[in-house]
């Protein structure tokens, strides 16, 4: 029997960014500068959380921001495609008031559903990327880290209670879901929360292998992985910067061996001559064609 899992009514401790923990640069992210920008450091917690993450980056410009929101950061370059590269080596802390959101695009195929964002965008190089053309990154295409994760939580908390039934809350919709988490430690809040509600649940999508500081959590099965996969050809020709399909699948191995439930998805569909004869898919040990 699940505890509904309640910090108002219950008395548990209310949530907190991660604590004595050991930041990890991700192999993918090649830093250049850090924003520290409004919010960031309004607390002694977020100061420490971010002074942490700071270190692992000798080398970076750090450039304090406070009166400046996550999303009107100015990178100061006016062509397009200079700023993308730009801010992918460009890492924003903030705070994001509206981080939990149900989905309402129309005339859409899939369903929407809710998701929430402790990061947004990523440090991948996927050509296909739907998010860079997006109005909120086209001006700002920076990673960003949002230091409100206690609030985020207390959010999915409250939305998921008024719901009263399970209801997955998704993960990945805006940024990487784990791209980051090597830095953060955020999974080791979010798993355990998400393992003790009585209807959350999330769901992570991912091109990420570190999957280290998920092996040993508590998730009660109610963190749900999900692997975006392509062909080895799609990956060669437009994921730049990204891990192998090799070493997702092998994440997802791992995962799926500490009782975690795995999926994995072919997004986006991207046509490939001879695709049907020419490209095998390998995953766990099987074969298709």
């Amino acid at each position: 029997m699940y505890q509904q899992l309640s910090f108002i009514d219950s008395g548990k401790p209310e949530p907190r960014l991660p604590v004595d923990y050991q930041p990890v640069v991700p192999e993918h992210f090649h830093l250049e500068r850090i924003y520290i920008s409004k919010g960031s450091l309004s607390s002694d917690d977020r100061k420490q959380f971010v002074e942490r993450i700071c270190r692992c980056f000798g080398e970076a410009e750090v450039i304090e921001r406070l009166d400046t929101a996550h999303n009107k950061i100015d990178l100061g370059e006016p062509d397009p495609l200079a700023r993308h590269r730009k801010g992918k080596r460009t890492l924003v802390f903030g705070e994001l008031g509206d981080s939990v959101r149900f989905s309402s695009e129309e005339q859409n195929t899939c369903p929407n559903y809710w998701h929430f964002s402790p990061y947004s965008f990523c440090p991948y190089g996927c050509k296909y990327c739907y998010l860079a053309g997006t109005p909120g990154v086209w001006f700002s295409p920076t990673v960003k880290i949002y230091v409100n994760l206690p609030e985020i939580i207390q959010k999915i908390d409250a939305t998921a209670n008024l719901l009263a039934e399970p209801t997955a809350f998704y993960l990945g919709k805006l940024q990487d879901g784990l791209a980051l988490d090597p830095l953060t430690a955020y999974s080791t809040v979010l798993a355990p929360f998400f393992a003790r509600h009585r209807y959350a649940r999330q769901i992570i999508l991912t091109k990420s292998a570190d999957v280290g500081r998920l092996l040993n959590l508590d998730h009660g099965g109610h963190t749900i992985l999900s692997w975006s996969i392509n062909p080895p050809e799609v990956v060669r020709h437009s994921e730049e910067n990204v891990p192998s399909v090799d070493d997702r699948l092998d994440a997802m191995q791992r995962c799926a061996e500490h009782g975690y439930p795995v999926r994995a998805v072919m997004m986006p569909m991207i046509p490939v001559e001879n695709w049907k004869t020419s490209m095998p898919i390998s995953f766990a040990g099987c074969w298709w064609r």
